[in-house]
C-alpha cells in the first residue's frame, strides 16, 4: 500500500484544496493539480484520483509511486527536474484494473485567444467548431475538447460514463476573461455520454446537457453524447448549379412540410418511427413523384417532448435521435441532393424551453435568457426567451444557422415564431414589457441579431433561402439588411392563408358577403416575397383539416378544396402545403400517428392526391406562374369584382407578356353556361387545368366543349378588354387557360 504523506509545513498544507476537490468545487485546477514546481531543481505531480489504490509517474526510462495525501485520494508525488518525464503519464490500479493514462492537467490551453475574443465579441460564426465536445489531437495526444461558456459557475466538471459520473475527476480550466471553461481529456471513444456538472455561483449543482452537443440522448435520456462532427460529401458544381436554380425569386418554389415523425410510422412494428434511412427511401420519391421542388421539416434540433413537434428544442446542434444516429441524418441530406429536392428545416431561435438540462440559468445565472421575466419568459409557450442583446448568445444563435447551412449544405432555414422576437409586448398586457432605450416596442437586440444572422448566413452560403414566420405588418422583412431590412428571402404571407381560409370556410351563398377577402391580398401582394402557406398550424388545436372547414356535402367539400388549390397556386407567391394536405383527411392532425394512407383507397381523395400533383406539374412548366411573382408585372385582374357569382377572373404573365395564363376560379356550386370572359390577348386559349375534371374526382363539366379543350378569342369586348372568350364556369372549380397562339 502507498505509504501516506501528512502534512508537516505549511507547503505541505493541502487541506484547502483537498476540501475543495472533495466537495467537487475547485474553480481553478489547474493551479494545483498537475506537475508544479517547488524549487529550481523540484517538481511536485499532484492527482485525485477517486477509487484509485495505487498511482505510479512513468516516462520511457523512468518510474516514481505517488503517495497518498492524509488518507485521502489525492497523490503526490516530487521529481528531480531532470528526471521529471515530459510528457508522462499514470499507472492507476484501481480495485478491478490497471489502467496507463495522460493526467489531463498536463495539458495546456487548446483554445486560441482570437476564438475566445470573437465569441465575447457576438461574431464567431463557427463558433461550434470550437466549444462543445471535439476530437482533437492535442500536444501529440488524441482525445476531445470540452468546452463551455458559464462566465458565473464556481466550477464545472466534464463527468461521463468514463468517470463513472463523478464530478471530482476533470475539473475545468476557465478563461476568466471570456467565461469559457475547456479541458482535454484523452482516449475518449464517439459514443461515451457526458455532461457538464455545474456549480453555481451559489453553491448548487446541477448536472446539465452541453449546448453545443452534436448528438443527445433520446428522451428521457437527457446527457450529450460524443459525436465527431461527420462532414457531408460536397455538392457538386452540378448540384449548386441546381440549387441557385430551385432557389430563386422567379423559380417555381413548391414545399412539401413535414413532420418526421408522423409522416408514416411502422404499425405492425409497434407504431414505430420510420429512421432517416427508411425516410429517404419512402418519403423522398413520394414527394419526387407529387413534383414538389422542396421539402420542408419541422425542427429536427433534439427535443425532450415528442408534444412540442421540436419547437421546443434543447440540443439545437443535434439532428434528433429519433430517427437515427447522425450519420444517417447526413445520408438523409446527400438523397435529397442527389434528388435534386430543396431541404429547408425549420430554425427555432425564437425562443427555448425550461427543461432543467437545457439553457435555463445554466450557471446559475440568468446567461441565455432575460432576468426580467417581462423580457425572459413567454406566457403563451412557458418558455424562455434568449437575450438578443448579448453577444455571447449572438454567437450561439449565428453559429447554430450557419451550422445546419454550412456543415449541412441545406437549402434554407424557416424561421419560427419571427413576430414574437421583433416586439416586447407580444402577447403581452400594458404593464408585462419593457419598452426599448427610445421608448419603442421594437427588441433592438434582436433584430440586430436577425439582421447579422441572415447576412452572414447569404454570405457564406450563396443561393439559400432564409424565410420568415411573421405573422405581423413589420416593414421590409424581405428586404436586404442594406436597404433597412431584416435581410430574409421569403416570408409566409399569413394575411393571405387567414383571408382565403375564412372565405371558403363559409357556405357559399353567403361568400358573395365577403368577397374582398380572397382579393384583399393583391393590395400589398409585392411588399415582400411571399410565400403562400397551408402549413400546420391550420389543422392543429381544434381547428380541424382542411376538407373539415369545407361547408356543404362531400361533394361541395372536395370541390371546393380542389379550387381552393387551385386558386392558392395560380395567386402570386411561392407555395406551402403541410403533409397530408393531399389526402384530405377529415380529422386534423395527430402527431401520435402516420397520415392515414388508406385514405387513397377513396376516389374522392385520391382525387385531391392528383389535383396537388397536376398543379405542381402545371406550376413548374408555366412560367407565366411563378416568374414573376414579386410584380406587379406578373398579375392583372380581368374581373376582380364578381361577387354575386363569387367569380374571380385573372390573368397571370411570365417575363414575357405574351406568355399568359388566364385564371378563373368559381366557388358556388352552380353552372355557368355561355360565361364572357375578356383577355387581355387575342388568340387561341387551351384548357390546361380545370379542377372539376373527372380525372380528379369532380363532376365532369367541361370548360370548353371542344375535344381539344381549345378556344379562340373574338373581338367583343368584356371586362375592358378588347377581346373575350365564352366558355362554361363549372361548378367549385379553378380553371387555367394558357394562350397558345396569337
Amino acid at each position: 500500500m502507498n505509504s501516506i504523506l501528512k502534512p508537516t509545513n505549511k507547503i505541505h498544507d493541502y487541506s484547502a484544496q483537498l476540501a475543495a476537490l472533495q466537495a467537487g468545487v475547485f474553480g481553478d485546477p489547474f493551479s494545483f493539480l498537475g506537475a508544479h514546481k517547488l524549487s529550481d531543481t523540484e517538481y511536485e505531480v499532484r492527482v485525485y484520483l477517486p477509487s484509485a489504490k495505487h498511482v505510479s509517474l512513468v516516462g520511457k526510462n523512468h518510474k516514481s509511486v505517488f503517495k497518498r495525501y492524509v488518507n485521502s485520494d489525492l497523490f503526490l508525488v516530487r521529481v528531480n527536474k531532470d528526471d521529471l518525464p515530459i510528457p508522462y503519464k499514470l499507472d492507476v490500479a484501481y480495485a478491478d484494473q490497471t489502467v496507463l493514462k495522460d493526467d489531463v492537467y498536463r495539458f495546456g490551453s487548446n483554445l486560441s485567444d482570437s476564438v475566445l475574443y470573437l465569441f465575447n465579441e457576438g461574431t464567431l460564426e463557427h463558433a461550434y467548431r470550437h466549444l462543445g465536445a471535439h476530437f482533437v489531437s492535442h500536444e501529440n495526444v488524441s482525445g476531445v475538447r470540452f468546452a463551455v461558456w458559464a462566465p458565473n459557475a464556481q466550477s464545472i466538471s466534464v463527468i461521463g460514463e468514463f468517470n463513472c459520473w463523478q464530478r471530482t475527476e476533470h475539473f475545468m480550466r476557465k478563461h476568466p476573461a471570456s467565461g469559457i471553461w475547456e479541458l482535454f481529456i484523452p482516449a475518449l471513444n464517439a459514443g461515451q455520454i457526458y455532461k457538464y456538472s455545474v456549480v453555481d455561483s451559489y453553491g448548487n449543482v446541477n448536472d446539465r446537457a452541453d449546448p453545443f452537443a452534436f448528438k443527445m440522448q433520446q428522451a428521457p435520456g437527457t446527457a450529450s453524447v460524443i459525436q465527431p462532427l461527420t462532414v457531408r460529401k460536397k455538392p457538386s458544381s452540378k448540384q449548386l448549379n441546381s440549387r441557385a436554380k430551385r432557389n430563386k425569386i422567379d423559380a417555381p418554389i413548391s414545399i412539401y412540410e413535414v413532420q418526421l415523425g408522423s409522416w408514416k410510422r411502422r404499425a405492425e412494428e409497434g407504431n414505430r418511427f420510420l429512421t432517416y434511412r427508411e425516410l429517404a427511401d419512402d418519403l423522398l420519391p413520394y414527394v419526387k413523384d407529387l413534383g414538389f421542388t422542396h421539402l420542408q421539416l419541422m425542427p429536427v434540433s433534439e427535443y425532450p417532448f415528442d408534444g412540442s413537434w421540436g419547437y421546443q428544442p434543447v440540443g439545437l446542434f443535434s439532428p434528433t435521435s429519433r430517427f437515427g444516429s447522425y450519420d444517417d441524418f447526413v445520408y438523409f441530406v446527400e438523397r435529397c441532393e442527389d434528388e435534386n429536392l430543396g431541404l429547408l428545416i425549420d430554425w427555432v431561435p425564437g425562443h427555448f424551453p425550461s427543461d432543467p438540462h437545457g439553457l435555463h440559468k445554466f450557471d446559475g445565472t440568468h446567461l441565455y435568457e432575460h432576468a426580467d421575466v417581462r423580457q425572459g419568459f413567454h406566457p403563451d409557450w412557458n418558455t424562455y426567451i434568449y437575450n438578443y442583446d448579448r453577444p455571447e448568445v449572438k454567437s450561439f444563435l449565428l453559429a447554430n444557422a450557419m451550422y445546419w447551412l454550412s456543415e449541412f449544405n441545406l437549402d434554407g432555414l424557416r424561421v419560427d415564431a419571427v413576430a414574437s422576437m421583433l416586439y416586447l409586448d407580444y402577447s403581452r398586457n400594458d404593464g408585462e414589457w419593457i419598452a426599448n432605450k427610445h421608448g419603442g416596442r421594437e427588441n433592438l437586440g434582436a433584430i440586430a441579431c436577425i439582421q447579422d444572422v441572415n447576412s452572414r448566413c447569404y454570405g457564406h452560403n450563396p443561393n439559400i433561402m432564409m424565410v420568415a414566420e411573421e405573422s405581423t405588418a413589420w416593414p421590409g422583412v424581405t428586404n436586404s439588411v442594406n436597404n433597412n431590412g431584416l435581410g430574409f428571402g421569403f416570408k409566409w404571407n399569413m394575411g393571405w392563408m387567414n383571408d382565403s381560409l375564412n372565405y371558403v370556410s363559409r357556405d357559399p351563398i353567403h361568400r358573395r358577403y365577403h368577397h374582398h377577402e380572397m382579393t384583399f391580398s393583391m393590395a400589398y401582394a409585392y411588399s415582400e416575397n411571399y410565400i403562400l402557406p397551408l402549413s400546420h398550424d391550420e389543422v392543429v388545436h381544434g381547428k380541424g383539416a382542411l376538407l373539415s372547414k369545407m361547408p356543404g356535402d362531400d361533394w361541395q367539400q372536395f370541390a371546393t378544396l380542389r379550387a381552393y388549390y387551385g386558386f392558392m397556386y395560380a395567386h402570386p407567391g411561392k407555395k406551402l402545403l403541410f403533409m397530408g394536405s393531399e389526402l384530405a383527411p377529415r380529422s386534423e392532425w395527430d402527431h401520435n400517428q402516420g397520415l392515414d394512407w388508406q385514405l387513397l383507397d377513396s376516389a374522392a381523395h385520391s382525387g385531391i392526391q392528383a389535383t396537388v400533383k397536376l398543379l405542381n406539374h402545371v406550376y413548374k412548366k408555366q412560367s407565366a406562374l411563378h416568374e414573376c411573382d414579386n410584380s406587379p408585372a406578373g398579375f392583372q385582374w380581368i374581373d376582380g369584382d364578381n361577387a354575386e357569382q363569387s367569380i374571380f377572373s385573372f390573368a397571370r404573365y411570365g417575363h414575357s407578356k405574351d406568355d399568359l395564363i388566364v385564371v378563373i376560379s368559381h366557388f358556388t356550386p352552380q353552372v355557368f353556361h355561355l360565361y364572357r370572359v375578356g383577355v387581355p390577348q387575342r388568340g387561341v386559349y387551351e384548357v390546361i387545368l380545370n379542377t372539376d375534371d373527372e380525372n380528379l374526382h369532380g363532376s365532369g363539366v367541361k370548360a370548353v366543349a371542344a375535344k381539344q379543350q381549345l378556344i379562340e378569342s373574338t373581338s367583343t369586348p368584356a371586362h375592358g378588354f378588347d377581346n373575350s372568350i365564352v366558355l362554361t364556369i363549372p361548378p367549385l372549380a379553378t380553371v387555367y387557360l394558357k394562350r397558345i397562339t396569337g
